[in-house]
């Protein structure tokens, strides 16, 4: 089992507010595209993953209207 910093971003769609909601936890897990699916639940969903640099793995979800990050760094 891995053990990964999940730093969660949920981006706030009002027109006159741009803030976001940050949380930051750990997690493990030996799948993270399933663990992932737990955030990407609705009708009209679509989901990106971007391996950085850093060696952090960031997904785009977007759930019927609501646009989260996931970024992800497993920790040694």
């Amino acid at each position: 089992m891995k053990r990964y910093e999940l730093i969660r971003e949920v981006f706030n769609s009002c027109d006159n507010s741009k803030m976001r909601d940050v949380n930051i936890s750990e997690i493990e897990t030996d799948d993270l595209d399933a663990f992932v699916g737990e955030f990407s639940r609705g009708k009209d969903v679509r989901c990106e993953k971007t391996a950085m640099d850093s060696s952090a793995l960031v997904y785009d979800i977007d759930a019927d209207g609501l646009f989260q990050r996931l970024i992800f760094t497993e920790i040694p």
